[in-house]
């Protein structure tokens, strides 16, 4: 029995919100979107606290590095800007990519950053220096996602081709595409044990794949529309999906059951336009959207 309770609403974006990501202090979101700015918040008091710094076009990504005092935000116009929190201010643009840029994970045991664009490259960077190492053409067409998985042995990026394309992170090296989709990859998450992988794809369906034969283990029609995001719960066996039909899902992540839905059919207040992102803080699940609107769910199981 999986019960839902709308803890707050966060206000204050004027345009769409794009993405969000937790800090590596604890109980701090930031969130980016339309309207050139990075915003923090605070999770404790559900409270907005400052714009962090203004910025020249739409924020697409936003990642926080474990270990390292950085924000990054990846932008529309290509650029990824770098925030240290210790002098609380942008302390370099990273200009490789001259389109816009979709997601940016880090790779903890090589202390490297992988940054993901429309040009259909990867450029891999020092995250000690954050000078440039170098940069592999993935594919001929954007590539919307990045997920790494949890030995840090594999990188799996979803790409507007309609295929899931996985990397050694030893050399970078392809090991596999993935055919299967019929339309843009939007999101790809290993499964925490590193058992699977889940893509989730403009033609609405969730795919999910075996990392050892890479087989595909099981094709879900999760939502009406494209699935934006997809989120494993941090100690529950549990993943969410956040789609562009307004609904976020949960399932089971040992038997790939729905076992809720979050949506205005079913008597929620939520979102009333494209759910961009979602992500666990604990049991809490952080929402955002085209509606200007950032949602806290308390779920309980």
């Amino acid at each position: 029995m999986i019960t839902v309770q709308k803890k707050t609403e966060l206000t204050g974006h004027s345009n769409p919100i794009f993405t969000a990501e937790l800090s590596q202090k604890p109980g701090i979101l930031f969130t980016g979107g339309n309207d050139k700015g990075v915003v923090e918040w605070s999770l404790k008091n559900n409270a907005f606290i400052k714009v962090m710094f203004p910025i020249a076009s739409s924020v697409y990504a936003i990642h926080c590095p474990a270990g390292f005092p950085y924000l990054f935000a990846g932008l529309r116009s290509g650029e990824v800007l770098v925030f240290d929190f210790m002098e609380q201010k942008v302390i370099k643009s990273l200009r490789q990519h001259q389109k816009p840029i979709f997601d940016i994970k880090s790779v903890n045991s090589k202390k490297e950053f992988l940054v993901a664009s429309e040009d259909g490259t990867v450029s891999i960077w020092d995250l000690n220096t954050l000078n440039f190492l170098h940069q592999i053409k993935v594919s001929t067409d954007t590539i919307r996602c990045i997920s790494i998985s949890p030995d840090e042995k594999q990188a799996a990026f979803g790409c507007r081709d309609s295929l899931v394309r996985l990397y050694d992170l030893e050399d970078y090296t392809i090991i596999k595409s993935l055919p299967g989709h019929s339309m843009p990859v939007f999101s790809v998450q290993y499964s925490p044990n590193n058992d699977y992988l889940i893509s989730g794809s403009r033609d609405a369906q969730v795919k999910i794949w075996d990392t050892k034969s890479y087989e595909l283990l099981q094709n879900i029609a999760a939502h009406l529309f494209a699935v934006n995001s997809i989120a494993f719960h941090p100690t529950q066996p549990y993943f969410a999906t956040a789609s562009m039909d307004k609904s976020i899902k949960i399932w089971g992540s040992d038997d790939f059951k729905l076992y809720k839905v979050i949506s205005r059919e079913k008597g929620h207040a939520t979102h009333h336009l494209s759910i961009n992102k979602v992500l666990w803080n604990g049991d809490d699940l952080i929402s955002v959207s085209d509606d200007k609107r950032i949602i806290l769910w308390q779920i309980q199981f």
